[in-house]
């Protein structure tokens, strides 16, 4: 987690920050292969030099970006967890609780579907 520290040290309220640090450390503890990047000032993973997945934050929400084709193949379940969603990510509000079975899919469809990738985005 040390390259995302920085990132985390940004974060000024320290409810928000543990929140977000507890999503980086489930990414990164159940898979334990993608390599932590900062890009664009935010933090993602990356398997094999391509992009899983990537957060964000903003004053009510985290960002969650898995890229649009997951959004739009889970959107139902992104819905019934209660987020709202763009085209290319989904919002957890800060008082939202965190639903680690779908952000577990998500990631997981990410790997498995893009494991022949070479390029970063799709």
């Amino acid at each position: 987690m040390k390259d995302f520290q920085m990132f985390l040290d940004s974060i000024r309220e320290p409810d928000n920050r543990e929140r977000m640090e507890n999503i980086l450390k489930y990414v990164k503890e159940k898979f334990r292969q993608l390599k932590e990047e900062i890009k664009w000032n935010q933090p993602m993973f990356s398997d094999h030099g391509t992009f899983i997945i990537g957060f964000s934050v903003a004053k009510g929400h985290i960002a969650v970006a898995p890229e649009a084709v997951v959004i739009s193949l889970s959107k139902k379940e992104i819905e019934q967890a209660g987020y709202s969603h763009t085209k290319e990510l989904f919002r957890i509000k800060w008082t939202d609780q965190v639903d680690f079975d779908l952000l577990h899919k998500l990631v997981n469809y990410n790997i498995e579907n893009k494991k022949d990738m070479i390029k970063f985005w799709r």
